[in-house]
């Protein structure tokens, strides 16, 4: 059974998409079966699988609103152990429809319920923003990871989120547990950087993962190829954190 773990920081520019497209993809690479699920409507996470986001025939908006089912929005990727479940700009507008359906928060949880024994790993890429979308995610989710940039305002925000984690766990979903904190875009020159991994440690004591991401040319290029940056350029310096950061997760799970 999948452990689901949601991706999330209502903050955008953080790494969020950056880092569940290599997150997934390195899993993928060692051995794990992963569903990687896009509910952002700028559905960066599945142009970054090089999927084209127009003419889809099912994505997570049609899963949301129930008009199809999770087997129907999978799709393989080309890439080891991973599958998606893509997104378009059409999931822009269903925070709306979601707003007056019965059991709103559980829609994504009971759609992916019947595919869940198939993978070791379900990842949400959330949008930036704390609405029912994400709150689906979040009620659907085990875990959490938080990535934060290691800039001047990287904490900004977080307690917001946490207070909307604290009441899900309150209303909808009791089991869900902060997984991890990732730092990203780090750059260890900076006196800047040891501050706020200071801060972030100490916002989230024993919680912050001991691999961190670099600002990395081939991080930011591998999107435009439609690839993982593993599978773009292996050697580099942003591909050798993800696989990092794989290992330290397998670890931990």
């Amino acid at each position: 059974m999948a452990k689901i773990i949601s991706i999330v920081n209502q903050k955008g520019g953080v790494g969020k998409t950056t880092s569940a497209v290599n997150l997934a993809a390195a899993l993928g690479a060692l051995g794990k079966k992963i569903l990687l699920v896009d509910i952002d409507p700028q559905g960066n996470t599945t142009s970054g699988y090089g999927i084209s986001r127009k003419n889809l025939a099912a994505t997570s908006y049609e899963l949301l609103i129930g008009s199809c089912s999770a087997a129907q929005a999978i799709i393989a990727t080309k890439f080891q152990g991973v599958d998606i479940i893509p997104s378009n700009i059409n999931l822009a507008g269903a925070e709306i429809e979601l707003a007056v359906m019965d059991k709103r928060e559980t829609l994504l949880k009971n759609a992916l319920a019947t595919i869940q024994e198939n993978y070791d790993f379900i990842f949400f890429d959330c949008p930036p923003s704390l609405g029912l979308i994400t709150l689906n995610a979040l009620t659907a989710s085990d875990s959490f990871i938080v990535p934060i940039q290691c800039e001047y305002y990287a904490l900004e925000g977080l307690s917001q989120l946490m207070a909307t984690v604290r009441t899900i766990k309150r209303l909808y979903n009791p089991y869900i547990e902060l997984e991890g904190v990732l730092l990203t875009m780090y750059d260890g020159r900076l006196n800047l950087t040891q501050q706020v991994v200071a801060e972030v440690k100490n916002f989230f004591p024993k919680k912050v993962y001991a691999t961190v991401i670099p600002r990395n040319v081939r991080l930011s290029e591998a999107p435009s190829f439609g690839e993982p940056v593993i599978y773009y350029d292996r050697a580099s310096r942003g591909s050798e954190s993800y696989i990092a950061l794989a290992e330290e997760f397998l670890k931990m799970n």
